[in-house]
């Protein structure tokens, strides 16, 4: 994010918070997960391919048993998915979570691109890491945006925050932020802890621990 807290602007243009270095660590942390999840209005607007860039990386990956590409993971509630994306033509298996009342119009939309999952009458994420963790997933990289965010830090669903902290202005009120509006848990009296801070090129790396107080004596 931003100094004063945006992921994007307003602008047509994706705003490119990260420097080099950062964007392969990145690259690093999607080669170490087992999925990774995106929201589907950050789908529509940025339309990332969301891979392991990096060949050694996937070539490690096959050599420990495991796909070359991690699985490939979106939510929606309204089921308004392009099947022209470049999300469901790159990469490997892809999965859409969704309220059960979306189902078939999201498989209509998308015939064999991705295996559909309803949650139930809700998109409901616990249930949603409940089915990852049957497909094997231990650790989910979750890239946003603001309402996936947002959703995953009320509801205590996240171990680790990493925060990247470019040291730009947008100064745009009407631009995405970190997160929305929300009953974060423990609200203002819980001081999480942190896990480590480093540089990364003109980039702070923060790693938070939001499920564990900064009083705490172990991680």
């Amino acid at each position: 994010m931003s100094v004063d807290g945006y992921i994007d602007d307003t602008t047509p243009e994706r705003l490119l918070l990260s420097n080099a270095a950062d964007f392969d660590r990145v690259d690093q942390v999607r080669a170490e997960s087992d999925a990774i999840l995106i929201g589907a209005t950050t789908m529509r607007k940025d339309n990332p391919r969301l891979l392991v860039n990096s060949e050694e990386r996937r070539t490690q990956r096959v050599a420990r048993g495991l796909p070359a590409y991690p699985l490939k993971v979106t939510v929606t509630n309204s089921g308004d998915l392009d099947p022209d994306l470049r999300f469901w033509h790159h990469g490997g298996d892809k999965v859409v979570y969704c309220p059960d009342s979306t189902v078939s119009k999201v498989r209509k939309s998308l015939n064999d691109l991705a295996d559909v999952v309803g949650t139930g009458p809700n998109l409901d994420l616990p249930t949603m890491l409940d089915d990852l963790g049957s497909r094997d997933v231990h650790r989910l990289m979750v890239e946003g945006g603001s309402t996936i965010h947002t959703q995953f830090l009320t509801q205590g669903l996240a171990d680790e925050i990493h925060l990247a902290i470019a040291p730009i202005f947008v100064g745009d009120s009407k631009a995405p932020r970190f997160v929305s509006n929300g009953m974060f848990p423990g609200g203002t009296a819980h001081r999480m802890k942190i896990a480590d801070v480093q540089t990364v090129g003109d980039v702070v790396l923060i790693r938070y621990l939001p499920k564990q107080s900064s009083g705490d004596s172990t991680s």
